[in-house]
């Protein structure tokens, strides 16, 4: 095999009370990459496409290209990569974007090795890309567009990852705002120590929604899906956050919270309340004066995955 392609899919980083552990997939959209053997050894990026064309050239300022090297570094490859990134997602959207390059970049490169790497590799090397575009090493985007569906990722160095059961019903509404929020800024305003009364609200809430979804206990996931630390901080970067979240929780969603960093915002709510619940929190947001796009969802979904060969 010379060439391959590979779909890695958007996510929903943090899922409000995971900060940088847990994150879903969106199969609705994503980032296309494909990746040819070449004879020269090394990495090199030969196309940008899609939603953004002007991404940096140079492999280790790219998140596709950093996590490349290190796999190209890992496999010790007699031959060398050539890259075209086709983007899906938009940038700094809180849409997982940077981590869907870098999942994409080394399933597709992964399927042109003779040996290749375990899932749990691939997500080391991907880490290697995501912290080019945030600063710092997190894996809440970058282990559900590899592995699909709601993800926890417990640790850094040596990540164990765990794919969490979802009840039957739940979709998810993700409403994407036409703004810019920077990863690196979002990250910047929060405060470096955290009250005692919200690190065992915050604790309390984590832990019911996980067993909520275990469980299928919708009161606790409702209850779980409340975020006392981050959301606070953030949310002042998205104009009409507070009057969005309201109405989604009227209309019928479980819990309503910012995507990753931001701008996007997501719901969790019963398939038959979801429409109504996408509606009503574009209609709001266009009292704002922000335009959206908007999709409902599943949450369970494949994960990133090889598309094309040749």
């Amino acid at each position: 095999m010379n060439q391959a392609t590979a779909f890695a899919p958007a996510s929903v980083g943090n899922v409000a009370i995971g900060f940088d552990i847990l994150g879903f997939a969106i199969d609705a959209i994503g980032d296309r990459i494909t990746v040819t053997r070449a004879a020269e050894p090394g990495v090199r990026i030969t196309g940008c496409g899609g939603l953004i064309d002007d991404l940096p050239r140079e492999p280790e300022k790219n998140t596709a290209g950093r996590a490349l090297q290190a796999l190209a570094v890992a496999a010790r490859a007699d031959f060398g990569f050539e890259m075209v990134i086709e983007k899906g997602i938009p940038l700094a959207s809180g849409l997982g974007g940077s981590a869907a390059s870098a999942v994409g970049a080394v399933v597709a490169a992964n399927a042109l090795l003779e040996q290749p790497f375990e899932k749990l590799d691939l997500l080391k090397f991907a880490m290697q890309g995501e912290a080019v575009a945030s600063g710092s090493l997190h894996v809440d985007n970058i282990a559900p567009s590899l592995f699909g569906g709601l993800v926890l990722t417990v640790g850094i160095d040596n990540p164990r990852v765990k794919k969490l059961p979802v009840p039957v019903g739940i979709s998810a509404v993700i409403i994407h705002p036409h703004m810019f929020v920077s990863t690196r800024a979002a990250r910047a305003i929060l405060k470096h120590e955290v009250a005692m009364a919200d690190f065992v609200w915050q604790t309390a809430n984590l832990a019911g929604f996980i067993s909520g979804c275990y469980t299928n206990d919708l009161d606790l996931i409702r209850e779980g899906l409340n975020d006392v630390v981050i959301e606070p901080q953030r949310r002042q970067l998205i104009p009409g956050f507070s009057g969005v979240r309201a109405a989604a929780l009227e209309a019928g969603a479980l819990g309503c919270s910012i995507s990753g960093a931001g701008p996007t915002l997501f719901a969790w709510t019963l398939a038959e309340h979801a429409e109504a619940v996408r509606s009503i929190m574009v209609e709001e947001f266009a009292r704002n004066g922000v335009e959206t796009d908007h999709w409902v969802v599943p949450v369970e979904s494949e994960g990133a995955r090889v598309v094309e060969t040749r």
